[in-house]
């Protein structure tokens, strides 16, 4: 009686091991620093294989990218139930933004560092991905201003730059605690609540800041 084969790794789990390894490495590395030996022995299996399935370190990179953004947009969309009121919601989901950074470390450095500096390609990728958060978050100020006022009484272009703003800030925060790790998903949340809805708040109830006159 012949010797039974091992079953074939199907190739979408073989991609998905390949991809974790990947995000690690990039993670830590960067991708200049990164080598494809590495990334193929940390997921277990040779450089040709890794490179039959993703023909090139950039394209590797590439599709690092986009899975984690494909990742990130998801968790925070999940996490808008679309219970409660604006703040409620804009709280849930900072929360989820900054709960999936926290527990995606490398990939969170291989979006926010990492294909930043990687050449336009991989910025157009991060670019894409950010500006469906920014249209996701616009769309939450928008329904607040229209909560409030029972119309939509912010401008579009405030609206579009309190969204850039608001994700801005919320990037540079999950940075800062993915330096510490003493600092919660819901510490880091609370802070940027803190910081912003008092502002997003009395724009809400009509109340705005303006310059003294002759500043």
């Amino acid at each position: 009686m012949g010797e039974v084969r091992a079953k074939r790794m199907p190739r979408a789990v073989r991609e998905r091991q390949m991809l974790d390894a990947a995000v690690r490495v990039f993670g830590e590395r960067g991708y200049r620093a990164a080598s494809m030996d590495d990334i193929a022995e940390l997921a277990g299996v040779s450089k040709p294989l890794v490179y039959l399935y993703l023909n090139s370190k950039e394209e590797l990179f590439s599709a690092c990218i986009r899975r984690e953004s494909a990742a990130l947009v998801a968790a925070v969309r999940a996490g808008v139930s679309g219970a409660g009121g604006a703040d409620r919601q804009l709280w849930d989901g900072l929360r989820a933004f900054f709960t999936h950074t926290a527990h995606n470390p490398d990939g969170w450095a291989v979006l926010h560092s990492h294909a930043r500096t990687g050449g336009e390609p991989f910025a157009v990728e991060v670019t894409a991905m950010r500006e469906e958060i920014v249209a996701f978050v616009t769309g939450l100020i928008a329904a607040a201003a229209r909560e409030a006022h029972g119309d939509p009484a912010l401008p579009d272009r405030e609206v579009a730059g309190l969204a850039q703003a608001l994700v801005g800030a919320a990037e540079s925060l999950a940075g800062w605690a993915g330096t510490d790790p003493s600092v919660t998903a819901k510490e880091a949340a609370a802070t940027l609540m803190n910081f912003a809805w008092s502002g997003l708040g009395n724009l809400m109830e009509g109340r705005r800041w303006s310059p003294a006159p002759g500043a």
